[in-house]
């Protein structure tokens, strides 16, 4: 059988089991990551499985659904006849499809929404610009001539002019006062990183405050703020320039980086090859060519599905 083939007819249970955790790797704990990957690892068919959902999940089922319907409209030489119930899982998967994948909580909140693999650059009121990254969301206010500026998830980039009232910035618990500064945010899992090209920001997160100025980076987490640490602009912001740049980093780091650009999930079990140093600069505008490349430098296996990639 083919990979091709597996992929058609999943096991019932392993299809069920695979939806689960469609729903589950919507936004994930530690814990649960690993638990995932232990369940692809069980068996050949879970790959195959989460594969044939996923694609269901990404669209496949609406015309699947859709066709259901079609089928089961009584025509007008058997109207006597009565239609088949659509099947209640496929009905079901359409509304889950629908309801998770449209990031309604944030499409409610945010002006700005990038999906993965996106940028897209935006012009606040107040004439600062903004790199809005991959998976994020943001919006901004004018209100009695002080620019706001909510970063609910995600990564920016910002260019602030240098105005008589700084512009106050917001990004989970971290809060920051700017003018006339270049700098890059990132807020993601609860935890919250600045680095400063140019410039001086003023930082807040509750009673505790930081003041970082050109060259400076630090990082906001459950604890509070870590220590001020020195920005390395040809790596730390080469996405702005829209690469990816890494240097004896462990296999698993990056892969976890580039799982932010892939529409995808991207799976690598193999826990020796995970903590393999690698090093490169890529282009991010093709996720999967850089997986690719990878697998060739670590003379990895990669395995290729539908929104699903397994290196090992």
């Amino acid at each position: 059988m083919t990979d091709h083939d597996s992929l058609r007819a999943p096991s019932a249970a392993a299809l069920d089991q695979a939806m689960d955790w469609l729903i589950v790797l919507q936004s994930p704990s530690p814990e649960q990551c690993q638990q995932f990957d232990a369940w692809l690892a069980q068996h050949p068919s879970h790959a195959d499985a989460y594969a044939k959902a996923s694609a269901l999940w990404h669209g496949e089922v609406v015309g699947e659904v859709a066709r259901a319907i079609e089928r089961q409209q009584p025509r007008r030489h058997r109207a006597t006849r009565r239609p088949r119930l659509i099947p209640l899982a496929a009905v079901a998967l359409l509304v889950l499809a629908v309801a998770l994948t449209t990031h309604l909580p944030l499409r409610l909140k945010a002006d700005y929404l990038t999906g993965a693999g996106e940028r897209h650059r935006v012009q606040l009121q107040d004439g600062s610009q903004v790199l809005l990254n991959t998976e994020s969301a943001l919006s901004g206010r004018l209100e009695g001539g002080v620019q706001t500026a909510s970063l609910y998830q995600g990564e920016a980039w910002f260019d602030v002019p240098d105005h008589p009232l700084p512009l106050e910035l917001r990004a989970g618990p971290l809060q920051a006062s700017v003018r006339d500064s270049a700098f890059a945010v990132r807020y993601l899992d609860g935890q919250a990183q600045v680095q400063v090209a140019r410039g001086n920001l003023d930082l807040q997160n509750g009673r505790q405050r930081r003041h970082l100025g050109a060259g400076d980076a630090v990082a906001l987490g459950p604890a509070g703020f870590g220590p001020t640490t020195r920005l390395n602009p040809d790596q730390d912001l080469a996405w702005v320039r829209g690469r990816l740049v890494f240097e004896n980093r462990p296999l698993k780091q990056v892969l976890a980086e580039l799982s932010r650009y892939y529409p995808g999930w991207i799976v690598s079990p193999n826990a020796r090859l995970g903590n393999m140093a690698v090093t490169g600069n890529y282009k991010l505008d093709d996720p999967l060519a850089v997986i690719r490349s990878l697998a060739h430098v670590t003379q990895a296996r990669l395995r290729e599905f539908p929104a699903l990639v397994i290196i090992n």
